[in-house]
């Protein structure tokens, strides 16, 4: 299963049952016809609430109405598309659609019905049905129907972004067998999650987008079903999402108590250090902080002290993944393992931990970090059944070692790093000469470490420095998010810091991470281009894993030849949200496990006035 990440990768997963099934679990036992008729569906065990729940247990369902919330944005938009590889779509654009099922922030792979008002699945899984709510419509009061549906996932496959191919690769077609029922067919019932996928898609309007062109970035303001609509926007710089009175969901259990602000601005900023300015000075409401640095020294200033804004630390259980620095496959210098496992001899994390994190990451040593999905030690029981199969084309020392990173006192003086790093140079073929690293051709080593902004630069220099003590060329490059997007889309990069977002759930996801067939295929998340038929092989037996206790084994398995390739320097993850705000919102009583939840806050009145004479009196002193 996919799960939307922040930036700042590497959170926690709980420990899960290795009893627990794989398949989409129902909540109710199927008819005479083998069909169940449910209200939701869960990969890992049956859904924890009820077909009459009232709302999500940690909303307010009283949560008052109103007011605005100013948000930050980086960089600029110059379409409302975001479903297409070309433009940079604005943010905020989920805000304008549902989808057929809502997923729990709550629980661990479970969606519950909100498009749809109940979901058929049969006993063999070979297709999912979903009868969708007479009441939903669209902004313009027309009747959100099955052929909005059936358009929306062939317009995704055919003109979305490559993701999509490979996420419904095994959809075999989708039908619309009346106005408001519509049958996703399978190509195979191994896939489990498949039921699951489909129900995340947001639906978008047929009527709206005939007689335009959906391959091409757009402007025109777009028509959607969800909470808010487009009101206004500054191409490029601001837009502001108002409320929609009448949604037509306001009252469901998976809406109530969420999406209470009137108004959603976003403000576009250059970069995160004048983002961050603009919090201080007022101009922004809510601020997530990614950088240690500054959450450690920034916000010691006037409104800290007075109590107008707060700081807190939200402690969550969302999936790590891998946060890195990815190393672009596709270019030659990287291709060979040795030269990979030498740059990741020389990145002295405990040294950065300390003098630039504020000791506040721990160190990523898996692609599934923090749960009972990472490998560990040395491979066992069915795991090492699975690993067997492969022998002679991974590492032997994958069977007999734990796959380790390099650990340093923090020093800064790695001398033992860059000893182990020119050994392994010189046996891919690299040798020092005029105290430059060169090949046989006498070719220098030399790349660029691209980077999305300046803030990363604090990271990427200290690490520049590392390898030009080995003769290396490396230089940094820091561009704005939307040229950054289009690099990346295209493999324009040598070098850049990258991160794949896990779920308790692996599944789909994996082909576009890690496959063959994604690696070069534009816009794909296979960043690194990995390129390797073991890999391709342990990513489809992840995705057809019968139950819990096989994707244990199956992922650990993948997990274990991914580390063992070398193709990426792994970086840190914490499990924390820090936030920075205006003391002007409510807040439920308690988070759930896998959200910010931030659409369940809202605006307490007396709390905004003060923070308004607040921010008068700041701006009034010199």
């Amino acid at each position: 299963m996919q799960r939307r990440h922040l930036l700042a990768l590497g959170l926690a997963l709980p420990a899960l049952s290795p009893a627990s099934s794989r398949a989409a679990m129902p909540a109710g036992a199927p008819d005479a016809d083998g069909i169940t008729r449910t209200h939701a569906l869960s990969l890992l065990g049956g859904p924890s609430l009820p077909a009459d729940f009232r709302h999500w247990p940690w909303v307010n369902p009283d949560a008052p109405k109103g007011g605005e919330i100013a948000l930050t944005a980086l960089g600029s938009f110059d379409s409302f598309n975001g479903f297409i590889l070309r433009g940079t779509p604005a943010v905020g654009l989920g805000n304008l659609y549902d989808t057929l099922l809502k997923e729990s922030a709550d629980e661990a792979s479970t969606e519950y019905c909100h498009l749809a008002a109940r979901i058929e699945l049969p006993r063999d899984q070979q297709w999912v049905a979903f009868e969708l709510r007479p009441e939903a419509r669209w902004h313009d009061g027309r009747p959100v129907t099955a052929e909005d549906v059936v358009f929306t996932f062939t317009t995704l496959r055919e003109k979305g972004r490559p993701t999509y191919r490979g996420y419904w690769a095994d959809i075999a077609e989708v039908v619309a067998e009346g106005p408001r029922r519509v049958v996703y067919r399978f190509k195979t019932n191994e896939n489990r999650e498949l039921p699951l996928i489909v129900g995340q898609m947001p639906v978008l309007p047929k009527h709206f987008w005939e007689g335009r062109d959906f391959a091409r970035p757009t402007l025109d303001p777009p028509l959607g079903s969800g909470p808010y609509r487009l009101d206004r926007f500054e191409a490029g710089r601001s837009l502001v999402y108002r409320r929609v009175e009448d949604y037509w969901a306001r009252d469901l259990p998976t809406a109530k108590g969420t999406a209470n602000f009137d108004l959603m601005r976003y403000e576009y900023f250059r970069d995160s250090t004048v983002a961050l300015e603009a919090f201080k000075a007022g101009q922004i409401d809510f601020r997530t902080e990614n950088i240690a640095k500054e959450w450690a020294t920034a916000y010691d200033f006037p409104a800290v002290r007075r109590g107008l804004v707060k700081k807190d630390e939200i402690r969550h259980e969302i999936p790590t993944g891998m946060q890195s620095f990815a190393l672009n496959l596709r270019r030659p210098i990287f291709q060979d393992a040795r030269v990979r496992r030498a740059l990741i001899e020389v990145f002295d994390f405990e040294w950065m931990n300390a003098n630039l994190f504020y000791g506040s990451y721990a160190r990523t040593a898996s692609f599934f970090s923090n749960s009972d999905l990472a490998s560990s030690g040395v491979p066992e029981g069915r795991e090492r059944e699975i690993l067997e199969t492969y022998r002679g084309r991974v590492p032997d020392a994958l069977f007999t070692d734990p796959y380790r990173l390099p650990v340093t006192d923090g020093s800064g003086n790695n001398r033992e790093g860059l000893r182990r790093a020119l050994d392994l140079l010189r046996q891919g073929g690299w040798t020092v000469k005029d105290r430059k690293l060169v090949n046989a051709k006498g070719e220098p080593f030399a790349f660029e470490i691209l980077l999305n902004g300046p803030s990363f630069e604090r990271v990427a220099l200290p690490y520049v420095e590392v390898l030009r003590r080995l003769g290396m060329e490396p230089r940094v490059r820091s561009v704005d998010p939307a040229q950054y997007q289009v690099r990346i889309d295209s493999f324009d990069y040598d070098m850049t810091v990258d991160g794949q977002g896990q779920s308790l759930s692996p599944g789909n996801e994996q082909r576009d991470y890690w496959s063959c067939a994604r690696a070069q295929e534009p816009g794909s998340q296979n960043v690194s281009g990995i390129c390797d038929p073991v890999i391709d092989e342990l990513v489809e037996y992840v995705i057809a894993a019968p139950d819990r206790a096989e994707l244990l084994a199956r992922t650990r398995a993948l997990d274990r030849v991914l580390l063992w390739g070398d193709f990426v320097v792994p970086q840190w993850h914490n499990r924390t949200f820090r936030i920075a705000y205006w003391d002007k919102f409510g807040r439920p009583a308690r988070n759930p496990k896998y959200a910010l939840a931030l659409d369940s806050w809202w605006i307490e009145p007396t709390r905004a006035a003060t923070v308004e004479q607040g921010r008068r009196d700041t701006r009034s002193q010199p």
